[in-house]
């Protein structure tokens, strides 16, 4: 990678979590286990770009009641943030990368903005993507990394794109909603069509002059949150009263959907987001059977199950197709597919406490 500047990594780890329940909770969210690999998701996340003559030192997003956690996982891997935000309150990922820009000098620096709780398993690739994006995000344009789709996947947003404006780097037609299964195969079939992985790259300035634009609310006030932080050495505490005033809104509705220079580099790089525990499953190497297990588990005669625990016993016998997790004092049970309903399980929760 050829810049004039080492590009800025910008970890998202403001997330909770919550479909990875009871694993994943508001203290110890999904972003700081280590669901797929011996270390984190952040941990993997910060040494997919290690701090170098490419990279500089990564800034990290966060909830504030998390600040000691962070520090002390990015250490245990040799990394170091160069400005540690603590977000007082949650805005989404619009006013959370604008608070890293303002961070980052507000200038031509190039922000590779992150997601903490994703896999990437060819990171070869996601560098070549870097790459082929660095030109046009050099001249001004917001990229957005599309995500080969291998599936008619209903759960994500996709991007379809237009004609190649740098080799490997297409314009950004429309972004795509969700779709209905219908939608999602014809999108399949026709090609052009990639998933928002929800992985960025651009200038800071170029950022903030996109949301002076289309949100000039929102940046008027993280620019105040920001004017009147108190720092504590890296770590930075956004003013609450003006952070809280702000809009909360993500990158792709009050950015990217209403730029007029948005580019999408087409990448395959392994990716997921992590975003069940069926995802979690299909992630998995698994035996012979298709079982995923991790933890204190003892498993006989299964069949396509996911078994974890991270204290109490697990002991199956001749199930298939089933999620079992244990943690504390929580136990879920749910077929295979069917993960995306823990929030449902959840809310009835809530309303039963």
């Amino acid at each position: 990678m050829n810049t004039a500047m080492p590009i800025i990594p910008v970890i998202l780890s403001g997330g909770s979590g919550t479909r990875l329940w009871p694993m994943s909770r508001p203290e110890m969210p999904k972003q700081m286990l280590p669901l797929t690999a011996d270390e984190s998701m952040l941990q993997l996340t910060a040494q997919r770009t290690p701090t170098s003559a490419q990279f500089a030192a990564p800034i990290v997003v966060a909830n504030a009641r998390h600040a000691d956690l962070v520090e002390a996982q990015l250490a245990s891997v040799g990394a170091f943030a160069q400005a540690l935000i603590l977000e007082p309150v949650g805005r989404n990922t619009a006013p959370a990368i604008a608070l890293a820009a303002l961070a980052a000098g507000a200038g031509a620096a190039p922000l590779l903005v992150m997601p903490s709780d994703h896999v990437i398993a060819d990171i070869a690739a996601f560098h070549a993507a870097i790459a082929r994006a660095l030109p046009v995000v050099e001249a001004s344009w917001l990229v957005t990394f599309g995500i080969a789709p291998n599936a008619p996947e209903t759960g994500y947003g996709y991007i379809a794109v237009a004609d190649e404006i740098a080799v490997g780097v297409n314009r950004v037609a429309r972004f795509v909603e969700k779709p209905p299964r219908d939608r999602a195969e014809a999108m399949l079939a026709q090609g052009g069509h990639y998933w928002n992985g929800g992985i960025f790259l651009f200038r800071a300035d170029a950022y903030l002059a996109a949301l002076g634009e289309h949100a000039p609310d929102m940046l008027a006030a993280v620019e105040r949150a920001a004017g009147a932080a108190h720092r504590d050495g890296a770590r930075i505490y956004p003013d609450e009263h003006a952070f809280a005033a702000s809009p909360a809104d993500s990158i792709d509705y009050a950015v990217m959907e209403r730029a007029a220079r948005v580019a999408c580099v087409p990448v395959d790089m392994g990716w997921s987001d992590v975003g069940s525990w069926d995802a979690l499953h299909a992630l998995g190497a698994g035996d012979a059977s298709g079982n995923n297990c991790r933890g204190n588990v003892v498993a006989l005669d299964n069949a396509r199950c996911l078994l974890r625990s991270d204290g109490v016993r697990i002991a199956a016998v001749g199930i298939s197709d089933l999620i079992v997790v244990a943690s504390g004092n929580d136990v879920l049970i749910l077929p295979r597919g069917r993960s995306q309903e823990v929030k449902r399980l959840l809310d009835a929760m809530r309303d039963r406490s």
